[in-house]
């Protein structure tokens, strides 16, 4: 088996697994019983929280959990809709965003919200000079992804924070699932950042939004207590341990990991770029862990099937993303319908071999010969 979609979803990292079964197992009160377990539960998972806000530049305070980043998502771009309504019904996104952001843009301009979509330049980066020109009195959400999880492209955030600077009520989210535990990350440049473990070696089921004190957000779930106001439900020890576990673990390893990483990527472009049927989508200064390609004349989810068979898995597109329908960041990339619609994504891991590799470029010289 080659597995090469790591974008979609990670194995479970044997020490993070360990972590997640001893808390489990040694943690069973609720954290905000009014006992001696409960204590000891709730000070299990204030050490967690202490270390994720640490390892990312947040305070204790700005940490809340939710069940992945899709609700962290949800609860970041509707909360703020929710709140400062009364300073505006205008919202900026991007093309690049993960379906539950997308989402919940739709969802708000249903409503009587405004969205605008920044373009893009031909790298993938957004045009900062038409976020600019975008920008209102009425604007209250500039939404913008650290990574594509489709294309790979990394970004501008200092600048674009520095845009918004001396906008009180307009508040910058970034999507960084695809960023946190792979490239460096500090929330220090924006108002709500949102990722989640099971994008590096974490377990599924636990999403995390850091969001600035001084914040509201209108809640998506109502009732109960929590270890937030903003999301109610019990909170979970052995969960925040397993996050934190896995950050951790990715913080120590991010420099070797990348420079790894970029070897396998570029030795993966090297291959690619003799084939002139085959157009390298990402940008070489995009995130080495992404390599998203397009084939002209290729039914990519034919080449997908071909490769199922041998036992190798990649994505044709975001794992969120309906079939059969164009790629939306390629697309707005290129603008080129026929570019977006067969599109293939690789995405690696330092767990890849090299050996891996070249088995897949040949297999996928195979595949390619059947069409």
């Amino acid at each position: 088996m080659i597995y090469l979609d790591y974008a979609a979803n990670t194995p479970v990292d044997k020490a993070v697994l360990d972590t997640f079964y001893d808390i489990s197992l040694n943690y069973m009160g609720n954290p905000n019983s009014s006992h001696s377990l409960g204590d000891r539960a709730r000070e299990r998972m204030e050490q967690s929280t202490k270390q994720i806000a640490r390892s990312l530049g947040a305070k204790e305070s700005e940490v809340i959990y939710t069940s992945g980043a899709s609700e962290s998502n949800n609860l970041a771009v509707k909360g703020i809709a929710g709140s400062y309504l009364r300073y505006g019904r205008h919202i900026i996104t991007t093309y690049l965003e993960h379906a539950s952001v997308t989402g919940s843009v739709t969802a708000l301009q249903n409503n009587g919200f405004e969205v605008d979509f920044v373009n893009l330049t031909e790298n993938g980066q957004i045009d900062l000079g038409h976020l600019k020109e975008l920008i209102r009195e009425d604007t209250i959400l500039v939404s913008v992804c650290y990574v594509d999880s489709e294309v790979g492209t990394i970004q501008p955030i200092e600048e674009i924070s520095e845009m918004l600077k001396g906008k009180p009520h307009c508040f910058f989210h970034v999507d960084a699932t695809q960023a946190v535990g792979k490239i460096p990350v500090d929330f220090k440049n924006v108002d709500l950042m949102t990722f989640s473990g099971h994008k590096f070696y974490g377990v599924n089921g636990c999403g995390v939004l850091l969001k600035k004190e001084s914040i509201m957000l209108e809640p998506l779930i109502h009732g109960g207590l929590s270890t937030t106001s903003f999301r109610s439900g019990t909170p979970v020890p052995a969960l925040a341990a397993a996050t934190e576990k896995a950050l951790t673990i990715a913080s120590e390893g991010l420099a070797g990991r990348f420079h790894y990483v970029k070897e396998l990527n570029g030795k993966l472009r090297e291959a690619f770029g003799k084939n002139s049927g085959i157009r390298i989508i990402t940008p070489k200064e995009g995130s080495p862990y992404i390599l998203n390609i397009s084939m002209k004349g290729i039914n990519t989810n034919q080449l997908q099937n071909e490769l199922n068979k041998a036992e190798i898995y990649v994505a044709t597109k975001s794992a969120c993303c309906a079939p059969n329908t164009v790629s939306r960041p390629v697309y707005a990339m290129t603008r080129d319908r026929k570019a977006a619609l067969s599109t293939l994504r690789i995405s690696l891991s330092h767990l890849t071999a090299q050996e891996e590799i070249e088995q897949f470029l040949h297999c996928f010289g195979q595949a390619l010969k059947v069409h």
